[in-house]
């Protein structure tokens, strides 16, 4: 590794938080379990083409993963997300990763280095991530089939607890 190299990484990792809190501002208050879930329309960026919106998920369970490539707790759940991803397709859930404030190109690579198999979403102004009163990655957000949060979840999560989230909005098995 060249020298100077961790002094960029930490600048990169400043500046990305730097950006992160810089929209904490604009947040609004967390959705309450129970209530609608913010609507959204967002660019895909990898496993997917066009945008996706929740309105297009009508009558599907949603899990929102809301990571950055930074972000080293999302590094360490990725791996089971894209295995559950995979799993609870067949019980109705459609899994969702949404990059914040990050380049496409930086959200692309993520999903290549980690092989991705879920829809991979960028919110590059941060409104979504406001809308859904994040304040810190990764943040988990589970919704039912009817459009309601089930499950919000600041912070890492284990295998176990994404799946008993998952269990809790899933349909039974096709």
């Amino acid at each position: 590794m060249a020298q100077g190299t961790p002094a960029k990484l930490t600048a990169v990792s400043f500046a990305a938080a730097a950006l992160l809190v810089a929209g904490i501002a604009l947040a609004a208050a967390p959705p309450r379990v129970g209530s609608p879930a913010p609507a959204f329309s967002l660019p895909l960026v990898a496993n997917g083409q066009g945008a996706i919106s929740l309105a297009s998920l009508h009558g599907h369970a949603v899990y929102l993963n809301f990571f950055a490539s930074w972000c080293q707790p999302c590094e360490t759940e990725v791996p089971y997300i894209s295995r559950l991803a995979r799993e609870y397709a067949k019980r109705n859930v459609v899994v969702i990763g949404i990059d914040e404030l990050e380049p496409a190109a930086r959200a692309q690579a993520f999903a290549r280095a980690y092989h991705l198999s879920y829809p991979i979403a960028l919110d590059n102004s941060g409104t979504v991530g406001g809308d859904y009163g994040l304040v810190g990655l990764p943040l988990h957000v589970f919704i039912a089939a009817n459009g309601r949060v089930a499950q919000y979840r600041p912070g890492e999560l284990s295998e176990d607890q994404v799946r008993t989230a998952l269990n809790a909005i899933a349909g039974p098995a096709r």
